[in-house]
């Protein structure tokens, strides 16, 4: 098996090797959303998405619909274009609420 691994590593040119890199840290993003979002419920010991969720989700949005686009991948463009939507429309409203002098978005959540 390390044998299959190190030959497609060689088969691949620099510029693959750095979008699979793109991807790896894409999903990470993705992952820290969760992670985040999983400590504040803990802490508050009630659902809560923080402000930090949907900065993430942006973030490993934005890189894995790039990364989409350079893999020519339609399904998953289309996926990460609509979800990218909701992450700023959700942003849009946490920025908008705290500016309006509404509560604090980093407790926003459900009861």
């Amino acid at each position: 098996m390390l044998e299959r691994a190190i030959a497609w590593y060689q088969s691949q040119s620099t510029a693959d090797l750095i979008w699979v890199g793109v991807g790896f840290f894409a999903q990470a993003l993705f992952m820290m959303r969760f992670v985040v979002q999983w400590i504040a419920s803990e802490r508050a010991r009630r659902s809560i998405v923080p402000d930090l969720f949907w900065y993430f989700s942006i973030g490993g949005g934005v890189l894995l619909l790039a990364y989409s686009i350079q893999r020519g991948d339609p399904v998953f463009m289309f996926g990460q274009g609509l979800g990218l939507i909701i992450y700023f429309r959700n942003l849009y409203f946490v920025l908008n609420n705290r500016r309006n002098g509404g509560a604090d978005g980093n407790a926003a959540g459900t009861p």
